[in-house]
């Protein structure tokens, strides 16, 4: 409920001031661990589809996005009223809860850019950019906020009516950007030379780099989803950090026992996924519970990644195998480990609740990603079919780097006409005419 009778608390404030610089980091990260994880002929691309996501969410989000999603229910439990469209009839003095209102918007809105950019993941290297420009504004709308609604927003019928649990955004961030992600690369198609050709990270310092990144933000996307300074805020950051070195032990040791080797590559992925299986249940678990979480993620997770080669799905950076798999991980085990000191009520089957709670979080889980696939396939398939979602044979050949945005990672410069320094070097397949 949006007041402006009462006044913030300045301690909760300024942490969650705090927590939305945080989050935003995020997005940043996320940039350097996808661009680490491609090869150098579409790392730019890959920065660019984080970047520019975070423009585009943020104006559909002050326009209409938030009221939608936080706005009084408009009518069972499915989507907010536009009372507050444009921002319209808040200021410094609203407040909601012990912050303001207008600090909260911000806070839920860095959830939202994040959640848009993780998808880029699952269709690197072949995307056309104009066709992600329309993509992200009008999926915002279609599918992140609607959900945010459900689970968060004031009558939403997961939250208020279903009774599941997720605390910072196992339903809304992670299981929509999973399915989502799953829905675009069945629209796109496969990489050329998918199953043929080694599609090895192109720099993994950037990877474990912008993993670290994500690890420093997820501390605020977790514990200020306390939205305040307190014991609660407390707890679910000292389960992010367990959950996180629990997932990446977890995949290394998948990794040693399967492989003969760990990797680098598998430490990163092995802390983003106990990070997202966290997500949901840091608020609604002990330290303990927070330490299978993260495990079971690790584990699991490890072995989900290699499902696209024997499904014939190209997830191009395991958006599926990690976020989707990760997300229904931790939103699931709430229904096991949930706690009564945390939750203020529910408990998981562990601890004396029965199935009760599990069941929720499961219709929870299946109506969210089924919503999240059927409306992103549509929309996929339109833009396909309307402006061409896929980018053509020569520019994924060329990179789309050099064929679309005119620059590569590893040159210092251009010449006339948008030819990039060291051109006559490159294959001429390369030499592809700029277009989105």
């Amino acid at each position: 409920m949006i007041t402006a009778a009462a006044h913030a608390d300045t301690g909760d404030t300024a942490w969650l001031l705090a927590a939305t610089a945080l989050v935003l980091l995020m997005t940043p990260g996320l940039a350097l661990f996808y661009g680490g994880m491609v090869r150098t002929k579409s790392v730019l691309n890959m920065l660019m589809m984080s970047f520019v996501s975070i423009a585009l969410v943020t104006v559909v989000w002050l326009a209409g996005g938030y009221t939608l999603a936080f706005g009084e229910d408009a009518g069972a439990g499915l989507v907010g009223d536009l009372a507050h469209a444009g921002m319209r009839g808040l200021g410094p003095d609203s407040v909601q809860g012990t912050v303001p209102t207008l600090l909260f918007a911000t806070f839920q809105l860095t959830f939202a850019v994040i959640t848009a950019a993780l998808i880029s993941g699952a269709v690197a290297d072949r995307a056309r950019f104009g066709a992600w420009l329309v993509f992200v504004p009008v999926w915002a709308l279609l599918v992140y906020v609607p959900v945010a609604h459900w689970v968060w927003g004031p009558g939403g019928w997961i939250q208020h009516g279903l009774g599941a649990l997720d605390f910072a955004g196992g339903l809304p961030v992670e299981i929509t950007s999973g399915a989502s992600g799953l829905a675009l690369c069945l629209v796109l198609g496969p990489r050329l030379g998918f199953k043929k050709d080694a599609m090895r990270p192109h720099n993994l310092p950037m990877v474990v780099l912008g993993a670290g990144l994500l690890w420093f933000g997820w501390f605020g996307f977790n514990a200020g989803s306390a939205l305040g300074a307190n014991g609660l805020a407390a707890a679910a950051f000292l389960n992010t950090m367990a959950a996180g070195c629990t997932g990446l032990l977890g995949w290394l040791f998948v990794e040693q026992r399967r492989d003969g080797h760990p990797t680098t590559l598998g430490a990163a992925s092995g802390a983003v996924a106990g990070l997202v299986a966290i997500t949901p249940s840091c608020g609604s678990v002990s330290l303990l519970g927070a330490l299978a979480v993260g495990l079971a993620a690790g584990v699991v997770c490890s072995y989900a990644v290699s499902w696209k080669f024997r499904l014939n799905y190209d997830d191009s950076l395991d958006v599926v195998g990690v976020h989707l798999v990760g997300g229904v991980i931790g939103t699931l085990l709430i229904g096991l480990f949930a706690e009564k000191a945390m939750t203020g009520g529910a408990e998981g089957l562990f601890y004396g609740g029965g199935l009760g709670q599990l069941g929720r979080q499961a219709v929870a889980v299946v109506a969210v990603a089924a919503y999240a696939f059927t409306v992103t396939y549509g929309l996929g398939r339109l833009l396909d079919r309307t402006l061409g979602f896929r980018a053509s044979e020569e520019q994924e050949h060329a990179g789309l780097d050099l064929s679309v945005h005119a620059e590569t990672a590893y040159d210092h410069g251009v010449l006339g006409h948008g030819a990039p320094v060291g051109a006559s070097l490159l294959p001429s397949a390369q030499k592809v005419k700029s277009q989105p």
